[in-house]
């Protein structure tokens, strides 16, 4: 039990600098969003410009999209310690291997389970 809480504690410090990190990562993001402006001219010159500026802001989005997500899934991951069940797979209840959750410490599903769940896909 000790043992248990020791590595919870020690998940807990890593999932809240993750956050900490995205949370970094997504103000980044932000920051990078172009002004808007006011083109002057004619509104059927620059699209080539303007394709390039959209592509890029719709990769922006996504990552935004993708960082917010991770975020979540921190959160989840958090309020799963708090509750005691961290480490179950949400799919069969199994214990997930601590090896995964090293690697990936707000895995949802054990390795099997994730691995239907792809095959299934």
């Amino acid at each position: 039990m000790a043992t248990e809480k020791k590595n919870n504690e020690a998940v807990t410090t890593r999932l809240k600098a993750d956050y900490q990190r995205l949370s970094e990562q997504l103000e980044a993001l932000k920051a990078t969003r172009p002004q808007e402006d006011r083109r002057e001219g004619s509104p059927f010159g620059k699209r080539e410009e303007e394709a390039t500026e959209t592509a890029d802001l719709e990769n922006r989005l996504a990552l935004e999209k993708r960082v917010l997500d991770q975020m979540a899934e921190v959160e989840y991951a958090l309020e799963k310690i708090a509750k005691g069940a961290f480490g179950k797979c949400e799919n069969c209840g199994q214990i997930i291997d601590p090896a995964r959750l090293e690697i990936l410490p707000y895995a949802k599903l054990c390795v099997a389970c994730k691995g239907k769940l792809n095959r299934n896909s």
